[in-house]
């Protein structure tokens, strides 16, 4: 079995640019040899030597990013679940393709949570996320109880609306705020995206009284949160029982029960051996989203996990306030069809120093 376990040294940089399109070649799922490795790279203009080639093939294999199959003349290399994990994609480039012209796997991937073991993080990221959560400390250090709950309120509000927007709400950030602070429903919207709004308050309330509860990543809290996100929005509780579909995709997540109850169950016991908070909670984050264990509200569901996890850790939680609804998307079906962590584990370093900065929340 593959671990991604690797040394704290930039992953990506060890990774040369002749490695890098290399990798790119192959994460269109084909098997291949060095010789059409060669041939491929002549296409694209290279002028790089067979012998180079080899060498880079060797490279990618011993570091664990390729796999080799065969013997002798009749090797041949492909992608393996850790160079998926870390390649870098450019999501918009990709998601601009129709879903039926994209070369993504359409179909789970069963070896992927096997294969994690925490550092995804380079010791560049690391010593962002570090230095963030210093400012943070010292912000959340000295606040005042009024200062705090007004501070409250405004990242329960910020992060209510993003959420939703997210998902396709369309109350703007002052109707949210009308709406949390006085009770106001916007006039012109339905009740719905008024209920999906107020559904993250109450998530996020309770999140913060039962902290304690997330140091362990379990399915009996996910479960929770989902109810109370979904609650009066017509989406049955639980796991799902049917298959569903992902719009925009033609990713097709688990739609067995017992298969689906599997996959949390390893997510659980993955998360939970990795050291890391903010790794918890970006793989969390990512997995929910990826197996899609309900009916609806997944994605709503991860990312209030995922701040239980920092909270709970004592890290500042993501309000997504200055993300690209898009970009968030696009990242996101990335993950679910090539299985790159590559393009959200930016917005989450960005997001992460944004919450950091600009708000005093424990």
């Amino acid at each position: 079995m593959i671990r991604l376990r690797v040394s704290n040294d930039t992953i990506m940089q060890k990774i040369a640019q002749n490695q890098s399109i290399i990798l790119n070649i192959f994460i269109k799922g084909e098997n291949y040899s060095s010789s059409e490795i060669h041939n491929e790279l002549l296409k694209k203009g290279s002028d790089i030597s067979l012998i180079t080639v080899k060498r880079e093939l060797t490279e990618l294999k011993d570091s664990g990013f390729l796999s080799i199959h065969g013997l002798g003349r009749s090797v041949v290399y492909s992608i393996s679940i850790k160079g998926r994990f870390f390649i870098d994609i450019n999501a918009h480039e990709y998601c601009i393709v129709e879903p039926d012209k994209r070369y993504g796997q359409r179909n789970y991937n069963h070896d992927l949570f096997n294969s994690i073991s925490g550092d995804i993080f380079t010791d560049f990221e690391k010593k962002e996320l570090e230095n963030a959560t210093s400012v943070y400390k010292q912000n959340i250090k000295s606040i005042s109880n009024t200062l705090e709950e007004k501070e409250l309120e405004r990242f329960i509000i910020e992060l209510s609306w993003k959420s939703s927007k997210i998902e396709g709400n369309t109350y703007t950030l002052l109707d949210t705020e009308k709406l949390i602070k006085e009770g106001i429903e916007a006039k012109g919207h339905n009740k719905f995206e008024a209920m999906m709004i107020l559904n993250h308050k109450q998530a996020f309330k309770i999140i913060r009284e039962n902290i304690d509860e997330f140091k362990i990543f379990k399915l009996s809290t996910i479960e929770e949160i989902h109810k109370i996100l979904v609650k009066d929005l017509n989406v049955n509780f639980g796991l799902r029982e049917k298959a569903v579909g992902v719009t925009g995709s033609t990713y097709r997540p688990l739609d067995n029960i017992h298969q689906i109850k599997e996959a949390i169950e390893l997510l659980c016991v993955v998360i939970n051996k990795i050291s890391s908070p903010y790794e918890k909670a970006m793989i969390a984050l990512l997995g929910l989203s990826y197996i899609q264990p309900f009916e609806d509200g997944n994605k709503r569901t991860s990312r209030l996990v995922a701040n239980a996890i920092l909270l709970a850790n004592g890290l500042a939680p993501l309000s997504y306030r200055s993300v690209d609804e898009n970009e968030y998307k696009e990242a996101i079906l990335v993950f679910y069809e090539l299985n790159s962590i590559s393009p959200f584990k930016k917005i989450f370093i960005e997001q992460y120093i944004f919450s950091a900065e600009n708000y005093s929340v424990k």
